[in-house]
């Protein structure tokens, strides 16, 4: 879930990619005029957590809270095998993560989803732990392992038990970023289960353009079944233009704005991120 949650199951009756954005907030009003340029139908698909994750694993004593956000401006206008549909819904996901040492932690989801309707809804819950490859061992990338597990309500996913594995590299360049998640899923409960494994890969490069500001290209997809690839007509792939403000190292703040190019994808969606770590470690007298 670089913690797409997350993480993108992009077949028409999954949902992987998870975030959300509160109806009255700014994002959502911006949300809301790009959705006039425009509407597509699309297949069913829940976004949840959007994110591209790094290497990188919370120090031991600290625990990250983050809210992800997002606001699908054109997405699924029809119910699809009794999904509810995806335009116009909000969705706000929690992320817990808490550092267990210096190369593990552990990550616990609450999905959340506000449609016109149906009112504030729980989705699910997703456990997430995580381990990577120690800095003392001086890899020349950045390399870590993710395995997320959980359950989703049938309203919202017809596979309500999924399971993923989540392989992370990335890579500083200079002012340079560059990530890739391979993530390979598994439904446990539902229709896919048929599929066997599908390949979702995610991947984002960014260029720091100063000491506070990154700026850069996220690109979620699914190609279906590992062993039977989609056509690209079935297929779900996302173009997130995105925004990073490092203004400290006790918080996140991620924007983007995603761009669905095929039948499968909803079409138009805004994403947030703000996150905050808090450090429980014995402070030392300076």
């Amino acid at each position: 879930m670089p913690d797409i949650s997350d993480d993108f199951r992009l077949v028409p009756s999954v949902n992987k990619c998870k975030g959300a954005l509160l109806k009255h907030s700014w994002l959502a009003i911006a949300a809301a005029c790009i959705a006039s340029i425009g509407a597509h139908s699309a297949q069913a698909q829940g976004n949840y957590e959007i994110q591209v994750y790094g290497a990188e694993t919370q120090a031991p004593r600290t625990t990250m809270v983050e809210l992800h956000s997002n606001y699908t401006a054109d997405g699924q206008k029809q119910f699809i095998d009794g999904v509810d549909p995806t335009n116009h819904a909000e969705h706000e996901t929690i992320e817990i993560t808490q550092g267990l040492n210096d190369w593990s932690e552990v990550g616990f989801y609450i999905f959340t989803s506000e449609q016109s309707g149906s009112g504030i809804q729980w989705v699910g819950d997703h456990i997430r732990p995580r381990v990577r490859v120690p800095e003392r061992w001086r890899w020349p990338v950045g390399v870590s392992l993710s395995m997320e597990v959980g359950y989703q309500r049938a309203f919202f996913s017809q596979d309500t038990w999924t399971w993923e594995i989540r392989p992370i590299v990335d890579k500083t360049v200079g002012r340079w970023y560059f990530a890739v998640n391979p993530a390979l899923e598994r439904t446990w409960h539902g229709p896919d289960v048929n599929l066997g494994v599908g390949f979702s890969p995610a991947a984002k490069f960014s260029y720091d353009f100063t000491r506070q500001i990154s700026g850069g290209l996220e690109y979620y997809a699914d190609y279906g079944s590992i062993s039977n690839i989609a056509s690209l007509h079935n297929q779900q792939q996302q173009l997130f233009p995105a925004i990073d403000l490092n203004v400290s190292p006790k918080w996140e703040i991620n924007f983007g704005v995603g761009i669905g190019p095929t039948a499968a994808t909803d079409h138009w969606i805004v994403k947030g991120i703000l996150g905050r770590r808090f450090d429980w470690g014995r402070k030392t007298s300076q």
